[in-house]
């Protein structure tokens, strides 16, 4: 076996191999002590979408419950600044606020109370709620010209909000879902509106919003399973990268294996949500070159919880997703 510090080989001598790894170590060293979003010394710029050919939208709830709390016309100004065509995750009732900076909501809640990933299709005792509630956003929709509109397993217990209720079986959801998701997808073809189903993690107890323990769609093949046997041009994934991250790893591969599915992709950095800067373990510009090579033409939003002042993340994530 080769050993580069042999001094028989004449390739490297022991103080070659050593005076490399002071300088590594010194680069290093000066990469941990620059400024947080700043991942190499010359990137600063603006962190303005200037290639365009990923369509990036901003996480509205992300920039209004953490740090400076912006209200929708300033995330609207800031989707502006930066290019980004979409606010996202924003009620009907404020969309005249969207037309007005003239920007889309790429995807829309399904009008459930919150948190509205609790209580899903999985579950029949919720049906009828969600098939009215998801009907008007599939109506506001398509009024609007707006693509999408949010769908989720829900939690697995029988009463969502009391894990003392009973677990609803894995076969159990996804026959519920199944069903249920049959009965308003053949109103969203006739609207044109897709229905996103969102992949979650349960692994993630550290805040309500990193992780869901009990959500029952906490794997991808289970709900890729139950979109394919509903089988509608109008059921799609939502393919969350910080959730399939924390859940399975191996995005790109995953991301080649549901290249039909996929209707809407959403980042954010791993571990804890945040920033997708170089203090965290997501290599996003491969990703986005990925859903590229796939012929993906929708949305990637920006759903960060920010962890520093939130225009600087915000632009640092919009650079390197601007492949």
């Amino acid at each position: 076996m080769w050993n580069p510090l042999s001094p028989s080989h004449g390739r490297f001598s022991r103080r070659d191999v050593l005076g490399s790894a002071v300088v590594a170590g010194a680069s290093a060293l000066a990469r941990s002590a620059l400024p947080a979003g700043q991942s190499e010394p010359g990137r600063k710029g603006e962190g303005k979408a200037v290639r365009g050919r990923i369509k990036q939208s901003i996480a509205f709830w992300c920039f209004n419950s953490a740090g400076e709390k912006w209200d929708l016309a300033r995330t609207c100004q800031v989707a502006k600044e930066l290019s980004c065509p979409s606010v996202e995750l924003v009620a009907p009732k404020d969309w005249p606020v969207l037309k007005k900076h003239g920007l889309v909501c790429a995807m829309s809640p399904n009008g459930m109370p919150a948190p509205p990933f609790v209580r899903g299709w999985n579950n029949p005792k919720y049906h009828e709620e969600l098939i009215a509630r998801t009907t008007e956003a599939i109506e506001a929709c398509a009024a609007a010209g707006f693509p999408n509109v949010i769908a989720f397993t829900g939690y697995k217990w029988r009463d969502a909000e009391d894990p003392k209720s009973g677990e609803i079986g894995r076969d159990e959801g996804a026959k519920n879902a199944i069903a249920g998701l049959k009965k308003i997808v053949g109103h969203a073809e006739k609207k044109g509106v897709t229905i996103c189903l969102e992949h979650l993690n349960t692994r993630d107890d550290s805040h309500p919003m990193k992780g869901h323990p009990g959500y029952q769609g906490d794997d991808l093949d289970w709900v890729v399973g139950i979109i394919r046997a509903v089988g509608s041009p109008r059921l799609r994934l939502l393919f969350d990268v910080y959730h399939v991250q924390v859940m399975h790893g191996d995005v790109i591969r995953r991301i080649e294996q549901q290249k039909d599915l996929i209707g809407h992709v959403h980042v954010a950095g791993n571990p804890g949500r945040g920033e997708l800067d170089d203090r965290q373990e997501i290599n996003y510009p491969p990703i986005m070159w990925k859903l590229l090579d796939i012929g993906y033409s929708g949305y990637v939003g920006q759903e960060f919880i920010p962890t520093r002042e939130p225009l600087a993340g915000l632009r640092e994530a919009v650079r390197l997703c601007d492949v």
